[in-house]
């Protein structure tokens, strides 16, 4: 079927009621009197998507006569708790109807990806299998309709966020999370991120059209704008449909509001994580990889992370970061032929080379009280009080880019890396 919706420019703001009318809009054409539907948005690590207020006017619109299920994509996330749910999706949706994906024990294998696929698509970086497992809802819950909503925004391993990976990734098992998230860092987050076409965007969409195709999943998707002079931000577009080219007419708009472009690498870049949104490195590291192609050789990245408690969202994962650290990709590698433990889980290999600067400049972390300066220390990474920095750089006082101190000092300040990628103009011709 072809697209249902296409609205999008770079100057175009999209409000709640064209978002309401979109969405009734394609809820008509896509099926004929649903009984059951799951809706599949991220989870709160992607509040700003706007797929929170979404789904609650999906779930409205789809009305009482409708068994409506919601299933966020967490992937490896810890599961949203009461508060989140709340804070994301409002209280239209009853608490019983929010389901938890488990990417361990809740799947179920739905087929292979050969290795000779995956080796022509990586140019012969990795070669093996991947065993494809999804959510077993999503195989028996028999819905009429399963539809995924949320952001395309700049992504370290597929290139460009959502698509086949909120429901592969999202609502997929280990197997797959760990081999493709390595085959991404392997192939290198420079040559990844804010790219359509990429190693890991060809295996994921293989995985949803091959072992996916019968079952009615279709797309919701946002690109959203953070407008650097309010604080606010505007939805610039919104595409609903099923195919590939929906998702490439969001990802064009995406690469053209979500990419910051500089002339000149940053020698120090400030990055705050928000405390309800960023409580581990694991997803606190887009403040490293969504910047580390904008700085300098030499240069300096500094991290307030007042929610920050943990490397992994995981006890295994947390448990090899704090054993390994963050060394880089040639020492990743190796441990990773040396290691039993980090070899059966690459997620975590994959993350230990997002998020490290590879030696080209340094990455201080300043955590609240509960993480200590031990930890930091312990994994790699340079340590600063968190009071005497947000001191010296409240983020409610600063800009967002460029910034001159009382005392001369230049920095650039990210007020939240999720929104985007910071890259030089050099990295993106024309």
């Amino acid at each position: 079927m072809p697209m249902l919706v296409n609205d999008g420019a770079t100057d175009r703001v999209i409000l709640p009621e064209e978002q309401r009318r979109h969405l009734q809009t394609a809820l008509e054409s896509i099926a004929d009197r649903p009984r059951k539907v799951l809706l599949v948005p991220p989870d709160i690590t992607r509040k700003h998507s706007q797929a929170g207020p979404l789904t609650a006017m999906a779930y409205e619109l789809l009305g009482p006569d409708v068994q409506v299920n919601v299933m966020p994509a967490i992937g490896t996330h810890f599961a949203m708790t009461d508060d989140e749910i709340a804070a994301m999706f409002g209280d239209t949706i009853p608490r019983d109807r929010f389901l938890d994906h488990d990417w361990r024990d809740g799947v179920e294998s739905v087929g292979v990806i050969p290795s000779a696929l995956v080796a022509g698509w990586s140019a012969g970086l990795v070669d093996y299998d991947i065993e494809v497992s999804v959510d077993r809802e999503l195989i028996h819950g028999g819905y009429d309709l399963i539809l995924s909503l949320g952001q395309i925004v700049p992504h370290e391993v597929v290139g460009m966020a959502n698509y086949s990976k909120n429901i592969i990734v999202g609502l997929g098992g280990a197997d797959l999370i760990n081999r493709s998230h390595y085959v991404g860092s392997v192939h290198g987050a420079e040559r990844t991120m804010g790219r359509i076409d990429t190693p890991v965007r060809r295996i994921l969409n293989y995985a949803l059209h091959e072992f996916l195709g019968t079952l009615p999943i279709w797309f919701v998707f946002t690109v959203v704008e953070l407008d650097t002079g309010t604080g606010t931000l505007n939805m610039r577009g919104i595409y609903i449909g099923d195919d590939d080219e929906t998702f490439a007419s969001g990802a064009r708009l995406s690469q053209q509001v979500n990419l910051n472009l500089l002339g000149q690498p940053l020698h120090k870049v400030v990055a705050y994580l928000e405390a309800d949104e960023f409580k581990s490195t694991w997803l606190g590291n887009k403040a490293v990889y969504r910047s580390r192609m904008a700085i300098a050789d030499g240069g300096e990245l500094l991290v307030l992370a007042p929610g920050l408690r943990e490397f992994g969202e995981d006890r295994t994962i947390d448990a090899l970061l704090r054993k390994h650290g963050y060394p880089g990709t040639p020492e990743t590698i190796a441990l990773v032929a040396q290691d039993e433990d980090l070899g059966n889980c690459l997620g975590a290999a994959a993350h230990m080379i997002h998020g490290s600067s590879e030696g080209r400049f340094s990455i201080t972390y300043c955590p609240g009280e509960a993480m200590s300066r031990e930890e930091i220390e312990s994994v790699g990474y340079r340590y600063a009080d968190l009071g005497e920095m947000l001191e010296r750089y409240p983020p409610d006082q600063l800009d967002e880019g460029f910034n001159i101190m009382p005392d001369g000092e230049e920095i650039y300040f990210i007020s939240n890396p999720a929104l985007g990628l910071w890259a030089l103009q050099s990295d993106f011709p024309g």
